[in-house]
């Protein structure tokens, strides 16, 4: 057991530096070699795209993973859930092309969007064939569905950027066309390498369990796509490209640095599955070894949000040629906040998603989703970027204490001291380092030796810790 999660926290680690290193390549690129307006059209597309297709999949794509994890039946799970991708995702292509016939100056302005749906379209129905390898905890094959595009993509425009022959239509065939080598990949993994025939017929009684099952998470599906790509749309729509440009800009570096968590996320899951069995019991110790792994995820994510906003403003603005970096310092100190707060919500959603609590889960998106609504509509016109930052975080904050409250695990008092100290650690190392040095090598020492510092004195970090930390993470 403890070598199969070293086996498949190294998979799944080698998927997600891949692809986020092809992701900053890709994002590089298209940042440094296009116009901001051009720049800022692609991204409001994408958020307009991955938004509609995520509330598409109705929550049926973490359902499956969890029926697959205990065991139901494979093929018929993964019949429904491709029936269903294929006649939505077409459903919704033909509504854009008949928009386009009803509505030309709109699809004019917004040029890209009809060309980009189709790429999505593909990725969208590669979707089944990914929660089924994640249920099977397969990732290996994971990992070459997953980097297939993303290295498809990068390639071609690092080739063709040299080559000086890179323009804004041939990017846009290459989305398409590393999105459609995803699908084609993941249709012969699933067939030749895990041996799982694939099955096209409608079946009106598996697809109607599947969706009973998923209905619950089809409002936390809507509230969470929206909420991921909200700000973008309303930026795009309430500001302008260049200001939306910017921001996309600082929020994907923000993505990047959830890299802990796009690693450790997917492995929660089937595990966490098998542990909180609905109205079964967890033993203390195990609860209090998991909140100690809870512990160490926000640790990190403080230290990565210190770091990030100590090298913001010389790397950015060196690499972009001061495109992007002193006129994203206030948007992206505002998404650090954000990072602790992801890593305590993904283990506490899990716990409730794995325990069958979908209503409860859907009641707690729907209050986030109409905070960060309110205040997105509300701050943009004032602050554009900044208040789009703003609201995100204070929902995620509300999120965050709700799941915390609904969790039923209150008893355990250190989860919120073990959240909010590692920030003031946090907080106090970089205040101190700016405030005596102005060289950024020295304000980076002198911040993150001030923080292993602090939470060394304030006990966040001991030697006993490391012992359940091994069994924790199986090493």
């Amino acid at each position: 057991m403890k070598k199969k999660f070293l086996h498949d926290i190294s998979a799944n680690l080698l998927q997600v530096v891949i692809n986020q290193l092809c992701g900053l390549a890709i994002f590089y690129i298209l940042s440094a070699r296009l116009a901001k307006n051009d720049f800022g059209e692609i991204n409001w597309s994408l958020a307009v795209l991955l938004t509609t297709f995520n509330i598409l999949s109705f929550g049926i794509d973490q359902v499956s993973i969890k029926k697959i994890a205990s065991g139901k039946d494979i093929r018929l799970t993964l019949s429904a859930y491709v029936m269903h991708v294929v006649v939505s995702g077409l459903m919704m292509y033909v509504l854009l092309l008949t928009c386009n016939f009803i509505f030309p100056k709109f699809f004019q302005t917004h040029q890209f969007l009809l060309l980009i749906a189709i790429g999505k379209l593909m990725i969208f129905f590669s979707t089944p064939f990914k929660q089924l390898v994640a249920g099977l905890e397969k990732f290996r094959a994971l990992l070459y569905m997953a980097v297939c595009s993303n290295i498809l993509r990068s390639l071609a425009l690092i080739v063709l950027t040299f080559t000086h022959q890179l323009t804004i239509n041939i990017i846009i065939a290459i989305f398409i066309i590393g999105d459609i080598a995803e699908l084609l990949l993941c249709l012969l993994l699933t067939k030749y390498y895990l041996k799982v025939s694939l099955s096209f017929q409608w079946d009106t009684g598996n697809y109607k369990a599947l969706l009973n099952e998923s209905l619950p998470q089809l409002g936390v599906a809507i509230f969470t796509s929206a909420m991921a790509r909200l700000d973008w749309i309303f930026l795009g729509l309430m500001a302008s490209n260049i200001i939306l440009a910017n921001y996309s800009f600082a929020y994907k570096v923000f993505e990047v640095s959830t890299l802990p968590l796009l690693i450790i996320a997917p492995l929660l899951i089937p595990r966490f599955t098998k542990i909180f069995q609905p109205g079964a019991a967890v033993a203390e110790k195990k609860m209090n070894e998991l909140l100690i792994l809870l512990r160490y995820e926000i640790i990190i994510a403080c230290g990565v949000g210190l770091t990030l906003n100590i090298w913001w403003v010389p790397v950015i603005d060196l690499i972009t040629h001061n495109k992007y970096g002193a006129v994203n310092k206030q948007t992206i100190l505002i998404l650090s906040f954000c990072l602790p707060f992801l890593y305590f919500i993904n283990f506490f959603w899990t716990i409730s998603f794995a325990q069958g609590h979908l209503k409860r889960i859907f009641y707690i998106f729907l209050i986030c989703f109409i905070i960060n609504l309110t205040g997105t509509i509300t701050l943009i016109p004032f602050f554009n970027a900044e208040g789009a930052a703003i609201a995100y975080l204070v929902s995620i904050i509300v999120q965050s204490l709700l799941f915390y409250k609904q969790s039923g695990f209150n008893q355990y008092k250190t989860i919120i001291g073990g959240t909010v100290m590692p920030m003031l650690c946090a907080i106090a190392a970089g205040v101190i380092g700016n405030l005596f040095f102005s060289n950024v090598w020295l304000i980076f020492l002198a911040s993150f030796s001030t923080y292993l510092l602090c939470l060394v004195l304030t006990k966040q970090i001991r030697h006993s810790h490391w012992s359940v930390f091994k069994q924790v993470a199986g090493l």
